[in-house]
Parts: C-alpha cells; structure tokens; sequence
C-alpha cells in the first residue's frame, strides 16, 4: 500500500514557522520604530535605522524558518530513503543528549536496524535458493490462480522444461495436477511432467506479498528402492561371483588336461565317449564363467567418466552395429553430451539388441530418433515388436523371458542411465504394436554425478 501525500492545509507548516517568528519579534520592531520617531536626529537617519530594523526582523524571521524546515527535510529525507531501502545514508550531528541530534541519532539507529535485517534477509533467501538448488527432489509453488511461481533444478529436469519457459504456466499444462489433487502427504504411482513412478507427494501453504500460495514437494521412491535393490544385488553378485569362480577355475583346468590327455594316449571308443563329455563339462565351465563375467558387471560398473559425446554419431555408430535387421535412424538436432561414451554405447547397445530381438518376432522394425532442449536429451528407440506384457519385472536383475537371455541388460542400462543423472523407462506405444524405450539424460553431468 503506498503512502500517498496529505492534503496541504490552508496555512503550511513554513507559513506558520514564519509568521511564529515575525510575531515574535514584531514588539521589539515596534518599540524601536517608536523609539526613531521620537529620537532628535536627522529624518534620513531616523529611515536609515527603520529600514534596517525592519530588514534584520525579516531576515532573522527567515533564518528561523530556514533552521527549522532543513532540519525536519532531512529528516524526512532520511525517513523516505529508508522506506524505499536505502539504508546507506546517515544523518550528520546525531547527539542523544540533543533534541534535534536525538531525533537524528534514532533515525540512524532505524536505518541501521534496516539495514542488518535487510542483510539477515538476503543470506536467508541465499540459503534458501541453496537448499533448493541442493536437495534431491522436485519443489513446485503455485499462486492462487494455479500458475507455476517457484521451481528448482530438480524440478526442471522432471518437467524437461527451463524454469524460464515453465513459469507462469497451469499445472494441467506441466503434467502435475495429479499431484495437486487428493490427500497429502500421500504415496502415489502418477506420470508427473515427464517422469511416471512412485512419487511421495507433500503440499503446504505459504504467504507471499499477503497472498496464499501452494506449495508441492515431491520425491521420487522409486530410484531410491532401485538404488536399494541394486545395492542388495550388487552384495549377492560380490559372494556368487567369489564362490562359484572358486569351483568353476579347477573343474576348467580339470576337464582340458584330461582331454589333452586322452587325445596323446590314443584313446578307444570308451574313450571318446569320454572326450565329449569331457568337452561338454569345459563349454559349459566357460559358458557359466561368462554369465557370471556378465553378472559381475553391475557390481562393478565404475563411476562415468564424462568426455564429448556427439548424439548423432554415437547413434548412426550403435545402430550400424545390429546385423539382424536395419536399424532406422530418425536424425534429430546437433548434440553434445558430457557423459561416458564407452557406458552410453554398452547402454544404447542393450536397448536396439532387446528392440531387434522384439522386431524379430512380428517381422517389424526398430527406429532411433532424438530431441533436445535446454535442459537435457530424450532419446527413443522404437520397435513393432509384441509389446509389453510384464512390466513390473523389466528392471529386475536376472529377470529374462528370452531361452538364452542373461537378465541383466535393462538393469544394467538404467543403472548407466541414473549414474549420468538421467531415467530411463520402457512403454507400451500408443494405438499400435510394439514397445517405446525412452532415455533421459542431462546435457552436461551434475557435480556430484561427475565425481
């Protein structure tokens, strides 16, 4: 509410000052023009003296004036700069033992407590951004006319969308009104900007400039229990690999000498028999220390090393390698990534290798395309296979539906995926055959993901 200016009376604060002053050396002019005219001199001398009364009444009336409205203009000076928060300026000739150095000394004081709590509100607000900016989760504040005010890095990254282009916009428009809806706090499976999952969804109310807004909080659980789970795994695949390696090693070494053996001795037809069981018990040692080689790459899958990656080189390179089928590559904009290309091509490796391998069933076909916008890459890799049918198991490790599948591929591409900072899903597509693997990854690597 702004403070407008009153009415100015009929007579101002400085006309009454003046004519306080002219009252108040009105008698002694007076007594001193009579005293003129009855003195015995010369008339021109006599004037001479009148005029000089009269002119020293009215200067001294103005100096009064003068004196008393400099000093309330400074102090309104210093009243209105701290009000508009300016709280540099400080009035000279501040004296507590003065009224009018009081006057000042207590405005100093004002601005000087304006200017601590200014101070103490900016670290504040500095603090706040920081635990927003820093925090692992989605921060969403909306005004009463439902449009998006606040956002933090992490939301951003969920809606796909720069804070600059999703601000002022509906949360229908964002893809989280289902999380504006229901009871709070709450765990809900919902598709919120352009991450679907497990969601824990709080909300609050706050004030700013006297009116309500809603605020929305909201944590991902779902990469928190994969972080879990793959922790566990991780732990299981260490004890397997460790134990069954320690059996497999002589049984390898066993069966090739005595095969080795059979073959310099010349063996008879028993001992053929004997040869090929022999070479059945080698293949399948070196077929198991594969799978388990092959296990033990979730658990030892080091930290990304981020270098240039150029999206549609590294694409055209990946989808040249299917042999199977032509794999079509939908060119989408120059790109550049900060990520690990030897973890991207293992990655992008698995999803065209399960997507051929979908396609191969109907007789369809695979495509690659890709987008990207100011904050990160999509990357979709399509095929016109069966589809779906179980999706709560996709991601679990082991979990194959293919005779000679190992079950780790998916797991082990989304755990490339989140070590970027990025997400990865597989979906039924929309009115047709076949299923959609979408990736996510941020243009350039976190801090705490390049470390």
């Amino acid at each position: 509410m702004s403070v407008g200016r009153p009415k100015k009376p009929r007579l101002s604060y400085d006309a009454r000052v003046t004519w306080l002053a002219l009252a108040g050396g009105a008698p002694a002019v007076v007594v001193a023009i009579v005293a003129l005219s009855r003195w015995q001199a010369d008339l021109g001398v006599r004037m001479l003296l009148g005029v000089a009364v009269l002119v020293s009444w009215l200067l001294g009336a103005l100096a009064v004036r003068e004196r008393a409205t400099r000093s309330l203009q400074t102090l309104a000076n210093l009243v209105a700069a701290v009000r508009e928060g300016d709280t540099s300026i400080r009035a000279r000739g501040a004296d507590p033992f003065d009224s009018l150095g009081l006057a000042y000394f207590e405005v100093n004081a004002l601005a000087e407590q304006g200017r601590q709590r200014r101070y103490e509100a900016f670290e504040a607000a500095s603090l706040l951004r920081q635990v927003m900016e820093s925090i692992d989760v989605a921060l969403f504040a909306f005004d009463p006319s439902g449009k998006l005010r606040v956002v933090n890095r992490v939301g951003e990254e969920w809606l796909a969308t720069p804070a600059e282009r999703a601000l002022g916009r509906s949360a229908v428009s964002l893809g989280v009104s289902g999380a504006l809806a229901g009871e709070a706090p709450r765990i809900a499976d919902l598709a919120l900007g352009g991450r679907s999952g497990r969601f824990e969804i709080r909300r609050g109310v706050y004030r700013h400039e006297g009116r309500p807004h809603d605020l929305l909080v909201v944590s991902d659980l779902g990469r928190t229990l994969r972080d879990e789970e793959r922790l566990a795994w991780q732990r299981l695949i260490r004890v397997l690999s460790h134990e069954i390696n320690n059996s497999l090693a002589p049984i390898q070494s066993l069966a090739g000498s005595l095969q080795s053996g059979i073959e310099r001795s010349g063996a008879a037809a028993s001992e053929a028999d004997l040869r090929e069981g022999l070479a059945v018990i080698e293949a399948r040692a070196r077929s198991l220390a594969r799978f388990l080689h092959a296990y033990a790459q979730l658990a030892r899958l080091p930290a990304p090393r981020p270098g240039a990656v150029d999206v549609g080189e590294w694409v055209r390179r990946t989808a040249a390698l299917e042999s199977r089928l032509a794999v079509h590559v939908h060119p989408g904009e120059s790109v550049t990534l900060q990520a690990d290309g030897d973890q991207l091509d293992q990655l992008l490796i698995n999803l065209v290798r399960n997507a051929a391998d979908a396609a191969s069933e109907t007789g369809g076909a695979v495509s690659i395309g890709w987008r990207a916008n100011d904050t990160g890459l999509v990357l979709e890799v399509v095929d016109d296979g069966p589809g779906i049918t179980d999706g709560a198991n996709l991601f679990v490790p082991f979990f194959t539906t293919k005779p000679e599948g190992s079950g780790i591929g998916l797991a082990l591409a989304r755990q490339i995926a989140e070590g970027h900072g990025g997400a990865l899903s597989l979906a039924n597509r929309d009115g047709v055959r076949g299923c959609v693997a979408r990736l996510w990854l941020p243009l350039r690597p976190r801090q705490e993901d390049a470390r």
